[in-house]
């Protein structure tokens, strides 16, 4: 009865011990399966908050750029405030042809001839006939976008539309012709190129002073 008893009990055991370790076994793969997926689900929920990151640091640069040009704008502004305007004692006024024949457009060179200095505000106010006495219209797209602001020496230019070039158009003769610097500059008599020009009132206009003659916005 005792050997009887004692290989039922081993027999139990071993078959206790056995159940045991399948469970285990399946304890460990199902915690397996759930430990693998939680990287997998971290790496996904993290890769929207890593887009949103990159841009949110993308439009934070182009505000930043943006309140460096302002700021920049601001400065130009500010100090060009400060300057003294051209007047006609401190600066030579010239003409001369502009491509041709035939001659329909003159460039107009306002030159800083003191020792300092100083500003031209916005276009030439240009008579050219006693019988218009109206000044000569403004190209809105040529207007720079900041002061023009001359150092000693240093040359403004201004286009300024003559005609159209046509043999049938209405134009004048002119030798010379007033040029007003504004806000309070004063007036110039300028001499026209060569022997003169032929103006025509329903063609003409000017350019705004600009630092340099540039290809597009001065083409009218």
């Amino acid at each position: 009865m005792r050997a009887f008893h004692t290989r039922t009990t081993t027999a139990l055991t071993a078959a206790a011990t056995a159940a045991l370790a399948l469970t285990l076994t399946a304890c460990g793969q199902d915690g397996s399966d759930k430990k693998s997926a939680g990287p997998a689900a971290d790496a996904s929920a993290s890769a929207p908050s890593s887009a949103q990151s990159a841009q949110d640091t993308a439009n934070g640069k182009k505000a930043d750029a943006a309140r460096g040009a302002g700021a920049a704008k601001a400065s130009t502004g500010q100090a060009a405030a400060s300057v003294p305007v051209c007047t006609t004692k401190n600066v030579s006024i010239s003409a001369a042809y502009q491509d041709g024949p035939p001659y329909t457009h003159i460039v107009l060179t306002a030159k800083n001839t003191s020792g300092h200095s100083c500003k031209l505000n916005g276009f030439p106010e240009i008579q050219f006939l006693e019988s218009h006495r109206e000044n000569v219209p403004p190209v809105a797209k040529s207007k720079p976008a900041t002061p023009v602001v001359l150092t000693a020496g240093a040359p403004a230019y201004a286009v300024v539309k003559l005609s159209d070039g046509g043999r049938t158009e209405n134009t004048e003769p002119v030798t010379a012709f007033s040029v007003t610097l504004q806000g309070g500059g004063g007036m110039a008599a300028v001499k026209a190129p060569g022997s003169g020009i032929a103006v025509d009132p329903a063609k003409w206009a000017t350019g705004y002073w600009t630092h340099e003659l540039r290809n597009g916005a001065d083409d009218f």
